[in-house]
């Protein structure tokens, strides 16, 4: 499968997200968490579509050197929508308008006493690209194409759980939910499916 980075995909993706039937979490006093996953052209000259994914700082109290989208708690009284473009602006220094928005895709609960909620934006010009040290370590573009390999998924099961852990395989990195769960779910957007993922499992390390 191809995905050239254009004004094409750009109107697919919004009509598939318009069309996404979401389910909102309502089972439980879960904390609210947004992260971004925006879509920019990838920066090995094919002109293919990516997302921009993250290495997370070593200095970080939570997480620390994970694999992870732009994201975070939301603040109070602010929209999913505000909290990830806030989150932009503060991990990669990124400021984009509402109307780069795509759309919104399921919540997804955490073992660790949080719902997180991927917005869906664009981004076309990642010059501004300012990566903030404090929060993040590296930022790399993951072509959407490669996550329809035939290998960059996988699904396991582990004795402490009934539920399927995933696997996403990026480069020759592991990444596991809830990262990989919300990329899972929007890789098969891209695809026009609807692929619920809030029953992936996450790794037994994760669960605090």
């Amino acid at each position: 499968m191809s995905f050239p980075f254009s004004a094409a995909l750009r109107t697919t993706l919004s009509a598939r997200c318009r069309a996404f039937p979401r389910i909102a979490y309502e089972g439980g006093d879960l904390k609210p968490a947004a992260v971004a996953i925006t879509l920019v052209e990838t920066d090995d000259g094919s002109g293919q579509a990516a997302f921009l994914l993250t290495r997370r700082a070593a200095r970080m109290r939570a997480h620390a050197g994970q694999w992870a989208l732009p994201g975070g708690r939301c603040d109070p009284g602010e929209t999913l929508e505000q909290a990830a473009l806030r989150e932009l602006e503060e991990e990669l220094g990124l400021t984009l308008p509402p109307e780069n928005i795509l759309g919104v895709l399921d919540d997804y609960p955490t073992r660790s006493g949080y719902v997180i909620t991927p917005v869906v934006a664009w981004l076309d010009d990642p010059a501004a690209l300012a990566p903030n040290p404090d929060e993040v370590a590296s930022v790399h573009r993951i072509r959407l194409d490669h996550m329809h390999a035939d290998d960059a998924v996988a699904f396991e099961t582990i004795p402490e759980s009934p539920r399927p852990l995933i696997r996403l395989r990026v480069g020759d990195q592991d990444l596991h939910a809830p990262t990989a769960a919300l990329i899972y779910q929007f890789r098969e957007l891209v695809a026009g499916r609807v692929t619920r993922v809030a029953d992936l499992e996450q790794p037994v390390f994760a669960w605090r």
